[in-house]
């Protein structure tokens, strides 16, 4: 039989959960998926055995036959099974607070106790279902963007009482996996990510609602633009690349443009109503409902072949 690196347990196998756990397969785990609802962990299983060849098309699975990586992905029967002689838990549950809350207490009371213990929640602080539980220091968030096994990037969102050794166990344990952690030192509502992306798509839908641009024209700003230099760079760095003199040059020449826009971006855009019904109708002119699971297959295939790409630019370029 073939040695794994150690077992995890995904505890929650619908979108978020079986991705994770083709994550860990790849990376060597023994990867144990339960889920309440059977045919879920059925399907995410079925899910890693359809993706795993097009991986490795685009070399995604290091070498590895798609076959080796999907034997070490197993089902459990029940929550016990899964998460005997488990190392790191990673519970993808519905994003709602009382499951959570359940749903950790049951993981703090059967997991192993130097197991750490992380929820792949988006919009829940880690304080609000870790609260008060025995093991509480060994507990955090594990926030992906979807899916985590293209996107390498992954939120450590700690409760105020996270040990800081459960940090430190977790982002060596997701940078085996080959993960891109963003370490956070304290909670905070949209951690980074939901942060950074709010804001960006607060100013698209006010450019919209306030009759500046189409829908099409702002998506054409990002992907054809902005998005070019952001698949490998970060904002700090772009602007540091951005003047002769780096970050403070850029600062102080264009501080001035930003005081300018910033009394504009205060009242919040509207989400809904006319501004969403212009926004919805010139997406479905661009894309009807129907074609929607489609497309979103097309996503997955252009993030795997620049995934890819970044993968040998990197080689070749460095980092």
């Amino acid at each position: 039989m073939e040695q794994t690196r150690g077992k995890v347990a995904c505890v929650g196998g619908g979108l978020i959960g079986r991705a994770w756990a083709l994550v860990f397969a790849r990376a060597g785990y023994e990867v144990v998926v339960f889920d309440q609802d059977r045919a879920t962990a059925e399907a995410a299983r079925a899910f890693a055995e359809a993706m795993l060849p097009a991986l490795a098309e685009e070399d995604l699975i290091e070498g590895q036959a798609p076959e080796q990586v999907l034997n070490r992905v197993t089902l459990a029967d029940d929550l016990p099974q899964a998460l005997s002689g488990a190392l790191h838990v990673q519970e993808s549950t519905p994003e709602k607070l009382e499951v959570k809350q359940a749903v950790f207490a049951e993981l703090d009371r059967l997991a192993e106790p130097d197991a750490v213990l992380a929820s792949s929640t988006s919009a829940l602080l880690p304080s609000a279902f870790t609260e008060g539980l025995k093991g509480q220091g060994r507990c955090l968030v594990a926030h992906p963007i979807n899916p985590p096994y293209l996107v390498p990037a992954a939120e450590l969102v700690p409760a105020p009482w996270t040990d800081p050794s459960t940090m430190e166990s977790c982002q060596h344990f997701m940078e085996a996996c080959g993960m891109a952690p963003i370490v956070m030192q304290r909670e905070l509502d949209g951690f980074v990510m939901n942060r950074m992306q709010g804001a960006l798509l607060e100013e698209a839908f006010r450019l919209v609602e306030q009759g500046y641009a189409s829908v099409e024209d702002v998506d054409v700003g990002i992907r054809e633009g902005l998005a070019l230099r952001w698949s490998f760079m970060g904002p700090f760095e772009t602007i540091d690349l951005n003047a002769p003199g780096g970050v403070r040059d850029y600062a102080e020449r264009y501080a001035g443009i930003y005081d300018r826009i910033h009394p504009s971006t205060l009242k919040r855009a509207n989400w809904t109503g006319s501004t969403m019904d212009r926004i919805e109708a010139e997406r479905r002119v661009r894309l009807p409902q129907d074609k929607l699971g489609e497309r979103q297959g097309w996503r997955d295939r252009r993030l795997m072949a620049l995934a890819a790409h970044k993968r040998r630019a990197k080689r070749a370029l460095g980092d």
